[in-house]
């Protein structure tokens, strides 16, 4: 049950998936509903999300991974799916669009939506529509979500990760400034660990001391980030749910468990990471004209290389073979602990046909796209791993 004096009067709403990549893994491996569960990468990588259970042993996103193993032994850790969570993805998405053409999906697992003036459409208030919604997501897919309602963007944010997993929290207008006044300046979107530190070192520790600075003052210490940390501070926040999103580049990186320098694995984790591109960007239906690859040698020195086409594509094929030139280009005597790739300048996407988007100057970029496409068919009637590369075979067995 739930009671708030402004619940039928709020309707921008944050829902976030829970464990998102865990439970979909879980869902999908009965066997896996008890035990701790990371998704990650290899010792020298990164935990992608870890389930709840993990979570009790203090393993977060984002931690090195021989950090998160230390922390929680037994866990048993999977590589990430991308095929897989953009597939589930899509199905929550067309969810959402049948409560509201507003929706502005933040990644895989998260989005904005405006519910105002859906009333009258589903004869209920948003709260209720959107409790229906997470209740339909969990009986269907098989995940659960959290649901943080407000009257703007930033409240909803913060409102859905009050109550997790499998929470439903409001913060109305009327106990915004109370309820913002202890939160720690780390709660504003945007304010990251330099920020932070920078603010602590000024004698700015919570949102309430930002609140008691003048607004002018904010802007010569702060710049263009003083006005916002004016403005959230004070719970107004005029961003509109854009369906269209402002997302500026999607991309994929690995650390690798140990320093590589052979083409052909090095080759192959690029192609891995391009599927991860590709996916995420079908799953949002955007496509991108510059593709940008990514290393860092085994001293920390980071290189990146960009090339940008006439035409955007969504395809990894094309990520693949537009970033490969600049690897092969890079390869040599030279050791690498990460690779990245990703797709920037980014684009609605458009149906474009088996081919659309594939240089057509390579003539066998028309034949590849088309079997990219067959293999995108499949795995979504039968699975992500249901079909796959050779190269893949290649990373799981690089001996």
């Amino acid at each position: 049950m739930l009671s708030h004096p402004e619940i039928s009067t709020l309707s921008i709403a944050h829902i976030d998936c829970d464990a998102f990549y865990a439970s979909v893994e879980k869902r999908d491996d009965p066997g896996l509903a008890d035990k701790a569960l990371i998704i990650g990468g290899g010792r020298r990588g990164v935990v992608s999300t870890a389930c709840y259970i993990a979570r009790l042993s203090g393993v977060r996103s984002a931690m090195p991974m021989f950090k998160a193993l230390a922390l929680c032994p037994d866990a048993v850790v999977l590589p990430p799916r991308m095929d897989k969570y953009a597939e589930v993805s899509r199905e929550i998405r067309t969810m959402m669009h049948s409560l509201t053409p507003l929706v502005e999906p933040l990644s895989l697992d998260e989005a904005f939506l405006d519910m105002t003036g859906t009333e009258r459409v589903h004869g209920a208030i948003p709260a209720v529509s959107l409790a229906r919604l997470v209740q339909r997501i969990s009986d269907e897919l098989g995940v659960t979500a959290s649901v943080g309602l407000s009257d703007c963007k930033f409240l909803a944010k913060i409102a859905s990760d009050l109550d997790k997993p499998q929470g439903f929290s409001v913060i109305g207008r009327a106990e915004a400034l109370d309820f913002l006044e202890p939160k720690p300046v780390s709660t504003i979107w945007g304010v990251g660990s330099a920020l932070n530190a920078k603010l602590r070192a000024d004698g700015i520790a919570t949102i309430g001391d930002i609140r008691r600075l003048d607004r002018t003052d904010l802007i010569a210490r702060y710049g263009s980030m003083g006005q916002r940390l004016h403005q959230l501070s004070h719970a107004r926040d005029t961003r509109s749910v854009d369906p269209g999103g402002k997302m500026k580049s999607v991309s994929a990186e690995t650390t690798l468990s140990e320093n590589l320098k052979d083409p052909e694995l090095l080759r192959a984790h690029l192609w891995q990471l391009s599927e991860k591109v590709s996916a995420r960007c079908k799953a949002k239906d955007i496509a991108g004209h510059t593709v940008t690859l990514k290393l860092k040698t085994a001293d920390f020195r980071t290189v990146t290389r960009s090339v940008t086409r006439d035409t955007p594509t969504q395809l990894a094929d094309v990520v693949y073979h537009a970033a490969l030139p600049a690897l092969t280009a890079l390869l040599g005597t030279q050791s690498y602990r990460l690779i990245g790739v990703g797709l920037s300048n980014l684009v609605a996407a458009e149906p474009t046909g088996e081919t659309g988007g594939v240089d057509l100057f390579d003539p066998a970029a028309p034949t590849r796209a088309q079997a990219e496409r067959a293999v995108d068919a499949i795995r979504a009637k039968f699975g992500g791993e249901a079909v796959g590369k050779g190269m893949k075979w290649r990373l799981r067995n690089p001996e």
